[in-house]
């Protein structure tokens, strides 16, 4: 009995919340409305609150509260995990209001939001690209914000995202090997990229030794004329990838590989009459 009473008030406190947010969408009393936008907002009524924002920024435009509704209006969507209409919504709140009250949070959140939104690295990384224009934006804009260091790691991340969507496409043009062509020098070309553009990427020596192993199933598999310069390279390699990495996970693996590829060099050398 005690649990059906509880119900009902229950209801009838949802009816009622109903019936005076419905009689709040149709008023014409925009400073009631902005009050009570500001409540559902500070309530977590996101919903609510963002319908609400949407009828007050074009009526209260030239107001400090239209400015206001803006950028609440973008953290509705944010807080709702919407976070592309956030982000556009941020950046239409910075770009109406250029030195606004909450431009430097508008600008932050657009980066976050937009970081937030970003996609597992095996798929298409454009959104990822964007967050890092947007929070580099903001630190050139503020680069004594509070908020630098967030900034900071969330592009770190980012980066680390990209790069790693470079030594997927880099093994995967491992594994190919020669099906189609020689997918050993895209593999080698995708992973000396990788590292050129992200030099100290904590994937460096994972990269580094999909290289070494490429170069050598370059040479391994190369017409007779290639054959001598590629094992030389692969050579060269080796010594470049154990100087860098002299206590590596992948040093036995690599040792090996330069055994067969100076075992290679030695016989091409003998049948040629070349000393060494």
């Amino acid at each position: 009995m005690k649990k059906n009473i509880l119900i009902m008030l229950l209801a009838a406190i949802v009816l009622a919340s109903c019936g005076e947010y419905n009689k709040l969408l149709k008023s014409t009393d925009y400073e009631y409305k902005y009050e009570a936008a500001k409540t559902y907002f500070a309530k977590g009524q996101y919903n609510r609150a963002a319908t609400l924002l949407n009828e007050l920024i074009a009526i209260l435009k030239g107001t400090d509260k239209a400015e206001e509704s803006l950028y609440m209006l973008g953290m509705c969507y944010y807080n709702q995990q919407d976070y592309q209409t956030a982000a556009q919504t941020f950046v239409q709140y910075y770009n109406v209001y250029p030195r606004g009250t909450f431009t430097e949070l508008a600008r932050f959140h657009t980066g976050k939001a937009l970081f937030l939104d970003t996609p597992e690295p095996r798929l298409d990384q454009s959104g990822t690209y964007a967050a890092i224009q947007q929070l580099q934006t903001f630190l050139e804009y503020y680069p004594q914000s509070s908020k630098k260091e967030e900034a900071q790691d969330m592009i770190f991340k980012l980066q680390d995202k990209l790069v790693l969507k470079e030594f997927y496409s880099a093994r995967l043009y491992y594994n190919l090997g020669n099906y189609m062509g020689n997918n050993y020098l895209a593999c080698v070309i995708t992973a000396q990229n990788a590292l050129k553009d992200y030099p100290y990427t904590n994937l460096r020596e994972d990269l580094s030794i999909l290289i070494l192993r490429a170069k050598y199933e370059m040479a391994y598999y190369s017409v007779e004329e290639k054959r001598i310069d590629r094992y030389r390279e692969t050579v060269d390699e080796y010594y470049a990838f154990k100087n860098e990495f002299p206590n590596s996970k992948y040093l036995k693996e690599a040792d090996k590989l330069f055994k067969e590829s100076e075992k290679m060099l030695k016989s091409v050398n003998e049948q040629e009459g070349i000393s060494e």
